[in-house]
């Protein structure tokens, strides 16, 4: 929404960054939350009295208490101290912290915006604050897959909330380029080939949710092979037609793996019509999701070949941001050229 107003619109695209960084933040908390096993420290939703950390020793034996009770620490981390817990709380607690934090940098500028500067503020942005909170009802969702008869959260559940993040990370970055002044010149770049790649990369999302879930990137730590095949050696080529083959972690494994290399090959035809056209005002956009799809193959062969160490995996998805942000402004620009 860009107004005329360039006071309103500076403070805007301010309100904007800052949610954008947020939600980096904790798209990076959750999967450290994640990598580390700490997302079922906390087993309860607290909206208020949560915002405060354990003070005392009393109250952090009542937490590490309600711990012990879920089939995590009974099946996976049975004996586990009382300062081995914390660690892992405090990874649970920042991201929950996070969570509250956004909401409220959400809510109370929309309202003031909205009580200086009319409805329509609040009707332009009001979606990102109804996506948030659904976003905290899908996390408390998620978590409390794991308190009973599992030692993890479900994946389906896990690749839910993840990409709900990403969405609402999508639709910030495309409100602050609404407030930009971007000079476009024509093209002719189809706009359902972008969007048709867009969707790849959200499905990709999803796989690698399940990958994360289930824990199967340590499956197989050999590339590009797994183990002495390409397809999963410990699999029959007919799972891979089975309705249970998402709970399965090699083929899950391989599917990301396969949808990655798919996912070249179509940024590859987007180049090549980029450049056979001559659409010089794309070649740098292009040019950069080429970079950081390429950073992304070589961050997961990478993360493969560690046994899933938390630099590289982290990296991984660090560089994810970076390929949905720039193919996001790709698509801008392009729906925009075409608008004009």
């Amino acid at each position: 929404m860009y107004s005329q107003n360039n006071h309103l619109n500076y403070q805007l695209k301010i309100w904007l960054i800052t949610l954008l960084v947020l939600i980096i933040l904790i798209i990076l908390v959750g999967g450290l939350t994640r990598l580390t096993d700490s997302g079922l420290s906390i087993t309860k939703w607290e909206l208020f009295a949560g915002s405060l950390p354990p003070i005392g020793t009393e109250k952090w034996i009542s937490y590490f208490n309600m711990y012990k009770e879920i089939p995590e620490y009974k099946q996976q981390n049975f004996g586990m101290t009382l300062e081995e817990f914390k660690i892992i709380f405090w990874w649970e607690w920042a991201h929950r912290q996070l969570g509250r934090l956004i909401g409220l940098t959400i809510l109370i500028p929309m309202i003031y915006f909205s009580i200086k500067n009319g409805y329509s503020i609040l009707k332009e942005y009001g979606i990102i604050f109804i996506l948030v909170c659904f976003q905290g009802f899908l996390g408390w969702y998620m978590v409390s897959s794991g308190l009973v008869n599992r030692v993890d959260v479900s994946h389906y559940r896990l690749s839910i909330h993840l990409v709900t993040a990403f969405i609402i990370l999508s639709t910030i970055f495309w409100k602050f380029l609404k407030l930009t002044q971007i000079q476009f010149i024509n093209t002719s770049i189809k706009l359902s080939l972008i969007k048709f790649f867009i969707l790849l990369l959200f499905i990709q999302l999803v796989i690698g949710a399940f990958v994360s879930g289930m824990d199967a990137g340590y499956v197989y730590d050999t590339w590009p092979l797994m183990g002495s095949t390409y397809y999963p050696d410990d699999s029959k080529l007919i799972d891979f037609l089975s309705f249970s083959l998402f709970n399965d972690p090699s083929i899950v494994q391989f599917i990301h793996r396969n949808l990655a290399y798919l996912i070249i090959l179509f940024y590859v035809y987007l180049l090549f019509s980029v450049l056979i056209k001559k659409n010089y005002r794309l070649y740098i956009p292009i040019l950069f999701i080429g970079f950081s799809l390429v950073l992304q193959i070589f961050l997961g062969v990478q993360t493969i070949l560690s046994g899933v160490k938390i630099f590289y995996a982290s990296l991984h998805q660090i560089n994810s941001i970076l390929i949905i942000l720039s193919t996001i402004y790709f698509l801008y620009i392009v729906k925009n050229n075409e608008l004009n």
